[in-house]
């Protein structure tokens, strides 16, 4: 199969792998919220899709065309196991490893995750709404993939300052300089960061960042899907990505809308701080403020804790 850039694979029979089907997709391989999964294919993520794909193709009418919408480490590991099904068969667990740091934040071999840091990079200038920059960059990502996860130390200039961070994180945790706290009756982790710790953030997919501390560190450190970072009177909540694709492996918390939580923080304040919250549907939603909060750490922590129990669901992924 060949890649075909997205507005061009419109006219010809496609398949959509990580994104959403146009007119002349023949079958979407993707985990994206409310797009049905082919029987027996469906995965937490779209590259595990793909590779079950290789192993039982499910019947479609004709298509050599692969093609997604933008590009991240998830498309870009799907496309590759249709375009190279071989090679990427011959590394199936490592580059299905590169899929989970970039959508996830989590890895298990270090080497995916230099990977996921390296094709971040790719990202970093891309116009992601111009469909002939997405398609050049999988024609460069497609070329040099594989080498990226089985030798990452010929892209050391671009990993390696993200690298330092993700020992940083991992270390500040595993000392107890960070610790990680489960509130199990709400799904949720509170992340406690030294307020004079800082610039141990990194990258997430569509060139998006994570401030506070690397997320790999923390989602590799904890289960829990919802995420409440307290850095010294710095709060941010933040739904993770798992809770917005059709993640099949574990029971997921739906997410509830975080507005009227952010009204009520703001009601609380006793200084010139404005709470604001992103809608349920988009991709990471946040709840965070302006400047420093007036509020003490276990009320805000009992607030969102208490919201989370009790707020009706707001967010659905499955069809």
């Amino acid at each position: 199969m060949r890649f075909v850039a997205y507005e061009q694979s419109r006219s010809i029979p496609n398949i959509v792998v990580d994104g959403s089907p146009n007119e002349a997709t023949v079958l979407t391989l993707t985990h994206w919220p409310g797009i049905p999964q082919p029987a027996g294919l469906a995965a937490d993520l779209s590259a595990e899709m793909a590779f079950r794909y290789l192993d039982d193709p499910c019947g479609h009418a004709p298509a050599d065309a692969v093609t997604n919408n933008h590009f991240d480490q998830d498309g870009l590991v799907s496309a590759h196991a249709l375009i190279e099904p071989d090679l990427a068969q011959a590394n199936r667990e490592l580059l299905i490893d590169v899929a989970a740091a970039g959508d996830f934040g989590t890895y298990r071999f270090r080497s995916a995750a230099r990977a996921s840091m390296t094709i971040a990079r790719m990202g970093e200038s891309l116009d992601h709404g111009d469909p002939a920059a997405v398609a050049d960059a999988y024609e460069r990502g497609l070329r040099d993939l594989v080498t990226m996860a089985i030798e990452p130390e010929r892209f050391r200039d671009r990993w390696a300052d993200e690298d330092a961070a993700l020992t940083a994180s991992e270390e500040a945790i595993r000392n107890g300089v960070v610790t990680i706290t489960d509130h199990p009756e709400a799904e949720l982790a509170v992340v406690d960061i030294p307020e004079d710790l800082t610039g141990l953030g990194g990258h997430r997919f569509g060139g998006q960042r994570f401030e506070g501390l690397h997320p790999m560190a923390i989602n590799n450190a904890t289960d829990r899907l919802r995420l409440l970072l307290v850095h010294g009177r710095r709060y941010r909540y933040v739904d993770r990505y798992e809770t917005w694709v059709q993640t099949r492996s574990r029971p997921i918390p739906l997410r509830v809308d975080l507005a009227p939580l952010a009204e009520t923080l703001d009601a609380a304040e006793h200084r010139d701080t404005s709470w604001s919250a992103k809608p349920p549907g988009t991709l990471t939603p946040r709840l965070d403020h302006t400047g420093t909060s007036s509020l003490d750490r276990e009320m805000v922590i009992a607030l969102v804790r208490d919201h989370l129990r009790t707020a009706p669901s707001a967010w659905n992924p499955f069809p």
